[in-house]
């Protein structure tokens, strides 16, 4: 839901469409969750999902293709063109939403990966370079405070 959140406020300060936004961030990680081995590829498997529940509540066609566009390039690791303001929209709240949920990043690593201390920290270190990355100037000037205290923990 902090996607969603942070999504329609940067749709409005983008001029973005918040209903576009607002979908393609309900569904950006649902084959993920929805089945655990897509996790790599879910950026591409939630947007084939999206478009099935879509079209069975027949959703108008041009917005599906553009939600579809949003989920395909959010992730922070892959390197898609986000080609709307919409998709800039969704992949900086997704990457807002890491940065302003430190304690799930180490709950994922430290209970649901087991890892060690250097290990983990090395990780969410990284996860969160990498979402700050992709943040588009608005996140950025939406979310710097926070992130700049999660860095100094990690460091």
């Amino acid at each position: 839901m902090l996607v969603v959140k942070y999504g329609k406020l940067l749709a409005q300060k983008l001029e973005a469409d918040p209903e576009i936004v607002e979908i393609a961030a309900l569904l950006h990680d649902y084959a993920s969750i929805k089945e655990e081995s897509f996790t790599s590829e879910h950026h591409l498997h939630s947007a084939q999902e999206a478009a099935t529940i879509l079209r069975s509540l027949n959703y108008p066609e041009d917005k599906i293709t553009a939600i579809k566009q949003c989920i395909v390039s959010h992730r922070g690791s892959t390197d898609i063109e986000k080609q709307t303001a919409e998709a800039v929209c969704l992949a900086s709240a997704d990457a807002i939403a890491h940065i302003d949920q430190i304690p799930s990043l180490f709950y994922l690593v430290f209970v649901q990966h087991q890892m060690e201390i250097d290990e983990g920290t090395a990780w969410v270190r990284a996860k969160l370079e990498r979402s700050w990355n992709k943040l588009c100037l608005e996140g950025k000037e939406m979310i710097t405070e926070k992130y700049e205290a999660a860095m100094r923990i990690v460091q």
